[in-house]
């Protein structure tokens, strides 16, 4: 292996970096009808109903998106209009998109999670005209958000039995997914792919895509405005990095609303890959054994739960396990520094691998050539024991902004710990305040009806300001710090990076999330959701009983173990980089509750003001009390 391979990255750094590479400019109609062209009869898509994987192929799903193109336009939707999708993963969530892109409209993504209240302000803002949708949950949310989204006319529901077959329905423009269709049957693009050919072509590489709500965790959410070029550039800048074929096929699972599966599907559908929608976020473990994909993408969340659920293992098979991750570093050590292990270290890995890593490569399938981690940092111990295991995860950056990949490792070129170098065509730099800056084809046009705060992060020279914290190697690999606005300046003046804290906090066994807060305060506070599972199977062990969370959380055995536990996983920090109070949290952060994004990534901001008052109360205690307590 060269340099650019090893796993610690050199101690020189660099402010700039750059990848060449220079794409033509192209459209998303043109990935669409070309992927048609070139995989005719193929799998395009598959779905599971009534306990069996089924496939669209892709002339199927082409005559579909002719049949959409014609029921848009027989609605009255012309170029330019706006359309949202709201809904879950799904075949027809795709179908709609190529719809739209094909017949001109721009769509508007919105997260299934969201509540009337929020879905109302994004179709109001965008002055959506048309709404598709999921199922009967989702309709009920639309009907009762329509009375704030003054533009919206029609709504289409995917599952044909959501819909009533009353008039009252029908008198509020709802309909189903099949009439839609039919509204589309006797457009001439139907039957002649010339025409719909021809008005896939209308599209200008320059021409808005579809506008993209950012999570809005500090003010109201922004729409992104992405043109065909800025995700087409990047799908061709992927492609040139990560080899995808026919021979290939994914699970697809993170939300379609958020740009990087989205891009991510594009690529793959571009490639003739076979991508399979998990039923659910709960299957995906079930949906990966079936569907044994080749190439998966997903965000830190899943790698942490599967390092959890295996470090959860206690008595003889526990210490296999541990045994086997102290193999799996110093194996990954040597072999990310460009050395092999001699004889005995290869021996133990092997050995490690047959009783443990096999099993682990068994759960995702058995197939996997490799992930792709991005929407928030890694931990490097995570990643490194999953690379130990022969399952190598390509970690990648970028934001919606940026459409959104702006830098990722590639089985060439790799480095645990890093982003990895800018993808072709794009430029990085380094502010002098530390912040990330991206100059490239895939950068936004800009927020949506918001030009003063396009202007904020989109200088004239084209430099995007990303609001994130980073350095870059001297072979250009890039390494996030932390978000700009995250940052934590103790009252005392010493600035604080929480996000590598919490990293290393999170291979611990016993810890499943913390958060780290104290800005502006005298001392840091953490805040910790227990690995429960490997919590309350040590307390059994310990002849501690206890049926419920919040009731064992205060048994005085588990704060000492759970102190000990940060310290020992800290030992390493300065000192006031340590916090001197945790607070306990019997409930996990989700996205339901608002403390998540659709991501996984925690929201801060929501965490410190959910539990302002425990916190509060952490700082106005005397020094001689615990250190550790329940919020």
């Amino acid at each position: 292996m060269d340099s650019t391979q090893t796993g610690v990255a050199p101690e020189k750094s660099s402010r700039e970096a750059s990848t060449p590479g220079e794409f033509r400019p192209g459209t998303l109609t043109g990935l669409f009808l070309e992927s048609g062209d070139h995989y005719s009869g193929r799998s395009a898509f598959r779905f599971h109903q009534e306990g069996v994987w089924k496939d669209i192929s892709h002339d199927e799903a082409r005559r579909t998106v002719a049949k959409a193109v014609g029921a848009l336009k027989e609605l009255g939707m012309e170029r330019g209009d706006r359309a949202a999708i709201l809904s879950e993963n799904r075949p027809e969530w795709a179908l709609a998109d190529y719809a739209c892109l094909m017949a001109g409209v721009v769509d508007v993504p919105v997260y299934a999670t969201l509540t009337p209240g929020q879905v109302a302000y994004i179709l109001n803002d965008a002055g959506a005209r048309l709404v598709f949708c999921s199922d009967r949950e989702q309709l009920t949310k639309l009907l009762e958000a329509r009375a704030d989204a003054g533009k919206l006319e029609w709504i289409v529901v995917f599952e044909d039995d959501a819909v009533d077959s009353g008039e009252a329905n029908r008198s509020q423009g709802v309909l189903t997914w099949s009439e839609f269709l039919e509204k589309g049957a006797s457009w001439p693009g139907v039957t002649d792919d010339e025409v719909l050919r021809g008005e896939g072509e209308r599209a200008e590489p320059a021409d808005v895509a579809t506008i993209l709500y950012t999570s809005g965790t500090t003010g109201d959410p922004k729409g992104v405005m992405l043109t065909h070029d800025n995700l087409f550039s990047n799908v061709q800048a992927a492609r040139s990095l990560i080899p995808v074929g026919p021979e290939d096929s994914t699970l697809s699972f993170l939300p379609l609303s958020h740009v990087f599966q989205r891009m991510v599907d594009y690529l793959l559908f571009s490639s003739g890959v076979s991508i399979a929608y998990a039923r659910s976020l709960d299957t995906v473990p079930e949906d990966l054994k079936a569907i044994r994909p080749t190439i998966v993408v997903s965000v830190p969340r899943l790698y942490e739960k599967v390092y959890a659920r295996v470090m959860e293992a206690g008595g003889v098979k526990g210490k296999l396990v541990q045994w086997a991750r102290s193999v799996g570093e110093r194996w990954s050590d040597l072999r990310l520094a460009g050395r092999t292990a001699g004889f005995l270290l290869g021996f133990q890995h092997r050995i490690a691998d047959a009783l443990v890593f096999k099993k682990l490569r068994a759960g995702v399938g058995g197939r996997l050539r490799f992930f792709v981690s991005g929407g928030a940092p890694l931990a490097p111990e995570i990643n490194r024991f999953f690379y130990a295991a022969g399952i190598t995860i390509l970690e990648g950056y970028g934001l919606t902004e940026t459409s959104p990949v702006t830098n990722v490792n590639t089985p060439e070129r790799f480095k645990i710990g890093t982003v990895g170098p800018p993808v072709p065509g794009t430029e990085i730099r380094i502010a002098d305040d530390g912040e990330i800056l991206v100059r490239g084809p895939q950068v936004m046009k800009g927020y949506y009806n918001r030009p003063e705060e396009t202007a904020e992060v989109l200088s004239s020279e084209g430099w995007f300001h990303t609001g994130d914290i980073g350095e870059l190697d001297a072979d250009g690999f890039l390494r996030i710090t932390d978000r700009k606005k995250d940052i934590i300046v103790t009252a005392g003046g010493k600035n604080v990076a929480p996000q590598p804290i919490e990293n290393r906090l999170k291979k611990n066994r016993f810890i499943d999330q913390p958060v780290l807060l104290g800005d502006r305060r005298k001392f840091l506070t953490l805040l910790l959701v227990p690995a429960f599972e490997n919590l309350e199977a040590w307390a059994r062990q310990q002849g501690i009983a206890s049926d419920d969370r919040r009731e064992l959380l205060e048994k005085a055995e588990v704060q000492e173990l759970l102190a000990k536990e940060v310290d020992q996983e800290l030992r390493d920090y300065a000192r006031f980089e340590l916090p001197k109070k945790i607070l306990l949290l019997d409930q996990e952060f989700t996205i339901e509750d608002g403390s998540l994004t659709p991501t996984q990534k925690v929201k801060r901001r929501v965490v410190d003001e959910r539990f302002r008052e425990a916190i509060d109360r952490v700082y106005e205690e005397s020094e001689s009390a615990p250190r550790v307590g329940v919020a």
